[in-house]
């Protein structure tokens, strides 16, 4: 390959300010030398870059002059240039040879006395113009190789951000769901444990009353009461005409969502406020707020307006069968 001095005497300039110009810019390459050749034009060479230059290109072309000049004295002639007898292209030295031959791949030469003619200033315009275009292209070609670069890693970020979007919504959704579940056992866990309180405070109030009534009958010196959890048999005959009294309630709860009815036995006293907190407790499918109650026979639907009623006042006892939606 060239080096950039033998690509910058090919375009025809001075090779003292070929020089000049490699030895000012240090080497950085061709193009800041090409610059500096161009902005310093007009301006006369140092004398330190001319006695170099001079002397070292002196050195170079002497030799070639010899090599050119031994290869032809047998003729009597004197060896100008270099020719490459595949293509016919001339050349002004053996560097531009070489680079021709390592470009198109020929690998026969003469020696030639044709002389090459310096390039005019219109040739050099030409050349540094095509030179300049070949760059500008190449810096096209690399600039676009980077955007489609740049592209493609933008295509993987944002598939990469979108990617871990949706792992994100997914996890999020499952602690939503988890957190709902979460949320709606400890409501049913209130339900139990309020229906638990309740009964309790009736067992207490129950026991309390009977208690009562043993102390007053043992006072008086009556009889004493016949406890409510004795058989009807051995409850006294009710008077001829009187209403019969049921103190406790046996329902049957059929679920619309299907499976065994739940069964429980309640105290008359109680309302159908106790009954929706006792299924809620049994089932998730069914919430205080929303369950909702009906009787086939008769046809009745309950309303929240009965839901302060006791059992005893919505005609539920002594048993009955709820449908529970």
């Amino acid at each position: 390959m060239p080096s950039d001095r033998d690509t910058l005497l090919s375009f025809g300039f001075d090779p003292a300010r070929i020089d000049w110009a490699l030895k000012a810019t240090a080497g950085r390459g061709l193009q800041p030398a090409m610059d500096h050749i161009l902005e310093n034009e007009g301006k006369p060479i140092p004398e330190t870059v001319t006695s170099t230059g001079e002397d070292a290109k002196g050195n170079n072309d002497e030799d070639e002059d010899m090599k050119l000049a031994l290869s032809m004295s047998q003729e009597g002639q004197e060896a100008k240039s270099i020719k490459c007898t595949e293509c016919g292209k001339v050349f002004r030295n053996t560097a531009m040879a070489e680079f021709h031959a390592e470009k198109s791949g020929h690998d026969q030469f003469e020696e030639s006395t044709d002389e090459i003619k310096p390039l005019t200033e219109e040739e050099k315009k030409q050349k540094l113009a095509e030179l300049r275009q070949k760059m500008a292209e190449k810096r096209a070609k690399k600039n676009e190789a980077e955007a489609e670069e740049r592209k493609a890693n933008e295509a993987l970020r944002r598939k990469a951000g979108k990617d871990a979007g949706q792992i994100r919504q997914e996890l999020q959704l499952k602690e939503a769901n988890k957190e709902a579940e979460q949320r709606k056992k400890e409501k049913l866990d209130d339900a139990k444990a309020r229906a638990a309180v309740k009964a309790q405070i009736e067992a207490d109030k129950k026991a309390r009353a009977e208690k009562a009534a043993k102390e007053k009958a043992l006072r008086e010196g009556q009889a004493l009461p016949v406890a409510s959890t004795s058989t009807a048999s051995s409850q006294p005959a009710a008077a001829p005409g009187a209403k019969k009294e049921y103190p406790e309630t046996r329902l049957q709860l059929r679920l619309s969502t299907g499976g065994a009815p739940l069964t429980v036995t309640l105290r008359s006293e109680q309302t159908l406020q106790d009954v929706a907190e006792y299924v809620a407790s049994q089932s998730l499918s069914f919430d205080v707020e929303t369950v909702n109650f009906a009787t086939t026979f008769p046809r009745k639907v309950y309303t929240r307006a009965d839901w302060s009623k006791t059992l005893k006042e919505l005609g539920l006892t002594p048993s009955a069968v709820l449908m529970v939606s």
